[in-house]
């Protein structure tokens, strides 16, 4: 008797588990709210602008923590992401310094970056950026974007095949950045933890890096926390899949190759097996 109620409470709770509903008391995250991304669909497309302005928001503000160490400089000038000239990309490239060496002494030394370079670390090891953060170590932002996501449990993971929903990490990444709240009353909260409703068990050890006002933009578009986060975000979706301009465009023409391929070899088919299945209308 007891080994079948076993049986049945596990397959109770997989079935709580499978539907996305946790015990109570667990600290669970909320689930990131769904941005709407130029990039979404099988034919959306990058947003140039407001990839540059990704980009500068990376530069003044994150690049002092978070390494972006698999981007080269030169890929800020490729087709299908910030469209910087190939002057501009060297002109963002000298403002970095880039280890180099060893020299003619045997020394490493530190100069300009070049266009091919690939984003220096903002610290030498991951030791140092330990000893610099209090033991924390910032991930690198490379593929943030794909590595970072959140389980949407059923039914939407079965809705999301149908409407090809590919914006996890984007969407996880700038609901952190907007997630910073204080935390509920009897929350316990980590010394030098923020609290963050998005975050996995909500103590986060970054603290708020964004503000309002805190970077320019140029072109007008409001300068507010909220637009920071989606423009990082993109960007940082654009760095994890620099050719997905690319791909969708590639996809798209296949497609239109396989329906004609499909007409052709129908009728084909059709014209070559017609005497078989209408052997009276093929006699002379």
């Amino acid at each position: 008797m007891n080994s079948r109620r076993g049986i049945l409470v596990a397959c109770a709770l997989a079935w709580l588990a499978l539907a996305g509903v946790r015990p109570a008391g667990a600290q669970e995250a909320d689930a990131p709210p769904l941005q709407h991304w130029s990039f979404a669909g099988p034919f959306g497309l990058y947003d140039t602008a407001q990839l540059q302005r990704g980009f500068k928001v990376y530069r003044e503000v994150c690049s002092t923590c978070h390494s972006l160490k698999l981007l080269a400089f030169r890929n800020l000038s490729d087709p299908g992401g910030p469209s910087f000239s190939e002057a501009q990309a060297a002109t963002i490239a000298a403002g970095f310094q880039v280890t180099d060496g060893p020299n003619d002494k045997g020394e490493m030394f530190q100069r300009p970056g070049k266009i091919s370079d690939h984003f220096p670390p903002p610290f030498a090891n991951d030791q140092a950026a330990r000893a610099a953060l209090g033991g924390g170590l910032p991930p690198d932002l490379s593929v943030i974007a794909k590595a970072r996501g959140y389980e949407r449990g059923f039914p939407w993971f079965v809705f999301d095949a149908f409407t090809e929903y590919q914006e996890g990490g984007p969407d996880y990444i700038d609901a952190i950045l907007n997630g910073y709240t204080d935390p509920p009353a009897g929350f316990a909260l980590p010394p030098s933890a923020q609290y963050n409703k998005y975050f996995p068990g909500h103590a986060i050890a970054m603290p708020k890096p964004l503000s309002d006002g805190q970077v320019e933009y140029t072109d007008g578009t409001p300068t507010t926390v909220d637009q920071y986060g989606r423009d990082v975000a993109a960007f940082l979706m654009w760095a994890a899949e620099p050719t997905l301009d690319a791909r969708k465009r590639l996809g798209f023409q296949v497609m239109i190759f396989l329906i004609v391929l499909t007409a052709l070899l129908y009728f084909t088919k059709r014209r070559v097996w017609h005497p078989v299945h209408h052997p009276l209308e093929s006699r002379p």
